[in-house]
C-alpha cells in the first residue's frame, strides 16, 4: 500500500491491528505516523488510549504488555512506537519474551492500533514476526526518491497543493535540495506562503524564498560549461568563490562529478532513446547531456573527470602546494576543463 493508500483506509475508519512502516526514506512514514497520533483517537480518547514510545527507551516486554490491554471508554487504543529501528529484538525460539512477541504478532488484538515506525532501515523479511505481521496488519515499505524521479515528485506535491512549477524551478530545486523529501516538503510549504495560487513557480522564485541563486548555481554552471560559454563560467565561479558557504565546495565538486559521469555514460549509450533512464534524470534534461556530449568527447570527458579527483584530493590538503583557497582551486578546475 502507498502512504495515500493507507492514509485514506485511516480516514474511511478501517484500521488494522498492526503497522510496520519501514525504509530509508522517513517523509512517509513520518506522514503516516502524523496523521495517526493526529486523527485516529478523538481528543477525549487520546488520554486514556494513546501511547508514544521511543524504541531506544523501552523495550518490547512493555510495548506487548502495552498492546495486550484494553481500551478505555473507547473502540481501539493506539500505541505508536517511535525510532522502532532502535528496538532490542530477542532471537526467535530463544527466550519467553521472543515467543510472547511472535504470538502476539500471529494473533493481534483488534482494538489495538500498534504503529512500529521502523525508519532509515528495514526488518529483516526472513523473520517469523516480519511474516507474521505481513499477514495481520500492514507493511509499508519506504524507499529513497531516485534522482531522476525528484523533479516530478517536486511537480506532483506542488500540483497537489494547487500550485503549478516551471520545469526549470523544478529542476533547480531537485539540483539543489536533494533527495531528502522532508527538507523539500519544507521548503515547498514557504513557496506556498509566499506565492498566490494563481501564479506558476518559476526560478525567481526559488531565488527570493529558497536563497537558492536563479544565475550563480551549479546547474547553471553545467550548462555553461557544456556550451564552452567561458564568460558565463568565470562569472559563477568568481560569485562561488565569494560566497564559500552557500557553494561549499564540496558540493559544487559532488554534482561536476555527477554530470561527468553521466555525459560519459551518454557517449558509451546503445539507444540514445533510453537516455533519460539509464542517465537516471528526467527527460527534460537529456538535451542538456547531448549538448555536453557534443562539446565534450568521450577522451575530454575522462579527462575531466581525473581532474575532478584530482582537484578533489587538492581541496581535501593532499597533493596541494601551499594554501590555496577552495575559489582559487575552483578557477583552476574550471580554466582546465574548458580549454
Amino acid at each position: 500500500m502507498s502512504a495515500e493508500e493507507i492514509i485514506k483506509d485511516l480516514k474511511a475508519r478501517k484500521f488494522k491491528p498492526v503497522y510496520l512502516l519501514q525504509g530509508e526514506e522517513p517523509y512517509y512514514i513520518d506522514q503516516i505516523v502524523d496523521y495517526m497520533e493526529k486523527h485516529v483517537l478523538s481528543d477525549g480518547e487520546k488520554g486514556f488510549n494513546q501511547t508514544v514510545l521511543y524504541g531506544k527507551d523501552t523495550d518490547m516486554a512493555t510495548i506487548m504488555n502495552a498492546a495486550k490491554r484494553y481500551p478505555m471508554m473507547s473502540e481501539y487504543q493506539l500505541i505508536i512506537v517511535k525510532e522502532a529501528q532502535d528496538l532490542k529484538w530477542a532471537n526467535e525460539g530463544a527466550s519467553k519474551e521472543a515467543d510472547f512477541t511472535l504470538a502476539y504478532f500471529e494473533k493481534p488484538l483488534p482494538s489495538t492500533i500498534l504503529v512500529l515506525a521502523y525508519k532509515y532501515a528495514n526488518f529483516d523479511k526472513r523473520k517469523k514476526i516480519y511474516k507474521a505481521i505481513n499477514s495481520n496488519g500492514v507493511v509499508f515499505q519506504s524507499d529513497p526518491v531516485r534522482d531522476y524521479k525528484l523533479m516530478p515528485w517536486i511537480e506532483d506535491h506542488i500540483k497537489s497543493k494547487g500550485y503549478k512549477i516551471d520545469p526549470q524551478a523544478a529542476a533547480l530545486m531537485a539540483e539543489y535540495l536533494g533527495t531528502d523529501l522532508s527538507k523539500i516538503a519544507n521548503e515547498v510549504e514557504k513557496l506556498c506562503l509566499n506565492i498566490d495560487k494563481a501564479t506558476t513557480i518559476q526560478t525567481d522564485h526559488i531565488q527570493r524564498n529558497i536563497g537558492i541563486s536563479k544565475e550563480y548555481n551549479v546547474f547553471e554552471l553545467q550548462k555553461a560549461l557544456a556550451t564552452r560559454n567561458v564568460l558565463k563560467s568565470n562569472q559563477i565561479i568568481n560569485y562561488f568563490a565569494g560566497n564559500p558557504k552557500a557553494n561549499p565546495m564540496i558540493m559544487v565538486m559532488a554534482n561536476l562529478n555527477s554530470y561527468f559521469s553521466k555525459i560519459l555514460k551518454y557517449h558509451y549509450l546503445p539507444n540514445k532513446n533510453d537516455a533519460a533512464r539509464e542517465l537516471g534524470v528526467s527527460p527534460y534534461f537529456v538535451k542538456d547531456y547531448e549538448t555536453a556530449a557534443r562539446t565534450f568527447s568521450a577522451g575530454k570527458t575522462f579527462d575531466i573527470i581525473s581532474l575532478l579527483r584530482e582537484y578533489d584530493l587538492k581541496s581535501k590538503g593532499l597533493d596541494s602546494s601551499g594554501n590555496v583557497s577552495d575559489g582559487d582551486l575552483l578557477k583552476e578546475l574550471v580554466f582546465k576543463i574548458l580549454h
